[in-house]
């Protein structure tokens, strides 16, 4: 029974690490991070971003903030209704975690206005990435990918030793 549990506890484990090989962090605005320097619409659509992504908003605290908010509420740039969600840290995780469209804005007074916002269309499953960036960045997705294919394999193979 013992060594069922311990099987269990290991399958769990490798469950948890193969669900963090199949997304992906992108860090909102690349090397600039969550500032008001940044074309976000264009950032955005360099890539494709699926269930399970994680952005990563970097910004000054006080400086700045990230609302989740409706469709409504990022065209017309008035959080007074429509927002969603709140994120005031400086260092903020978004995990995407439904297919759907999300819509992100700076809160702080003209920044919405001034272009941080931006909305990202999430795909469910694991559809094939692409960076149009000619120069590679620290957030290119072909190095992830490789090491993330290469942890599913070494997985496989473990759990096929473990239960056959």
């Amino acid at each position: 029974m013992e060594d069922k549990i311990g099987r269990l506890i290991i399958l769990i484990m490798c469950c948890s690490i193969l669900k963090g090989a199949v997304s992906q962090v992108y860090s909102v605005g690349d090397e600039s991070g969550w500032s008001s320097e940044v074309d976000y619409g264009s950032w955005s659509e360099k890539y494709n971003f699926t269930v399970g992504d994680v952005l990563e908003f970097t910004y000054n605290k006080g400086q700045h903030n990230v609302f989740e908010v409706t469709e409504s509420t990022y065209r017309t740039c008035d959080a007074s209704s429509g927002v969603l969600a709140k994120y005031e840290s400086g260092d903020d995780k978004v995990e995407l975690t439904e297919s759907k469209k999300y819509w992100f804005i700076c809160n702080v007074s003209g920044h919405c206005l001034g272009g941080m916002r931006f909305g990202v269309d999430v795909k469910a499953g694991n559809t094939s990435r692409t960076n149009l960036d000619p120069t590679p960045s620290a957030n290119s997705g072909n190095a992830f990918d490789t090491w993330s294919l290469g942890l599913r394999i070494f997985a496989f193979q473990f759990l096929l030793r473990l239960f056959c």
